[in-house]
């Protein structure tokens, strides 16, 4: 049986993932041409139809999808193989996808010092849509917020989270300053996404009929620290995203009353790849990060 080119299916593998002859030859370094060269060679070893004329465009067939699936198991297979052999024993390319707040206000704080400690590896960093996403076919593991409920997939608890009013000092002066609970009222409330982080937190300050459904919503935790920051209003946050902001005196903390999320970080991958050397390696510079960072 003839094996088709290892170039030939990375151009498929390429074209799958990114829906376009430009995207795949702009990964793979080649001309247009070149990549619909390979993929034309690939048809023709295989005696079908990979790809069909859609308008202007093409995309691949339903048989040429299953097949560019089973092709990208099988690279990622030999792409492990090179790893485990490799000299190093921890090197080759890996994706992380991770909540968006996480990834700025924590990992890409430290990031550096994973590097460092290994230089063969290139790593990629995704954001999800969604905090508790872990479906993202391009990454190989997930740094995921939820409780813990994915089926089929591996899911090791890296922290868990209580929240906290936070805000700027310039808006603490402002408003002369919180006495009690009740006063955060007098701001404007920051919400990701929804409410129920407030409401949780003004019910267990006994807050009598507080309307949470004022305020500004923010799809993302970034945006929410940006306003915080800036004097906009009053956020909920956690210690360890706003640690930075905290001891800098960008954001102070005036009250001692937290919650505890009913969410918690996660680190997720599949069954299969629990045991990479490149995610084993992460995940233990990822926890003692952390653990430094509870001290």
């Amino acid at each position: 049986m003839r094996i088709p080119s290892t170039q030939a299916l990375r151009a498929l593998d390429s074209f799958a993932r990114h829906g376009s002859v430009w995207r795949a030859a702009d990964e793979l370094h080649l001309t247009r041409s070149a990549v619909s060269h390979q993929l034309r060679l690939l048809e023709r070893d295989l005696g079908f139809d990979l790809l069909e004329r859609i308008g202007k465009g093409v995309a691949l067939t339903p048989r040429g999808q299953r097949y560019a699936s089973d092709v990208r198991k099988a690279l990622t297979v030999l792409g492990d193989a090179v790893t485990h052999h490799a000299g190093t024993g921890v090197g080759g390319s890996f994706s992380v996808s991770c909540t968006p707040g996480f990834a700025s206000l924590f990992l890409c704080t430290h990031i550096g010092e994973f590097r460092q400690m290994y230089p063969d590896v290139a790593l990629h960093i995704l954001t999800p849509r969604r905090l508790d996403d872990v479906s993202n076919p391009d990454a190989d593991a997930f740094i995921a917020f939820g409780v813990g409920n994915w089926p089929n997939r591996a899911a090791e608890l890296l922290c868990e989270i209580s929240f906290t009013p936070l805000c700027s000092p310039t808006l603490l002066n402002k408003v002369g300053g919180f006495s009690k609970p009740a006063d955060v009222l007098r701001a404007n409330l920051l919400h990701l996404g929804d409410t129920e982080d407030w409401a949780r937190w003004l019910a267990l300050s006994k807050v009598e009929n507080p309307d949470t459904e004022g305020g500004i919503f923010f799809s993302d935790m970034n945006l929410v620290f940006s306003a915080a920051i800036a004097g906009q209003g009053i956020a909920m946050g956690d210690e360890l995203t706003s640690r930075r902001a905290l001891s800098e005196g960008r954001l102070v903390r005036p009250f001692d009353i937290a919650i505890k999320s009913p969410r918690s970080y996660f680190l997720v991958s599949e069954h299969a790849k629990a045991s990479h050397p490149v995610l084993e390696a992460f995940g233990g510079w990822l926890r003692s990060k952390l653990s430094e960072n509870r001290l």
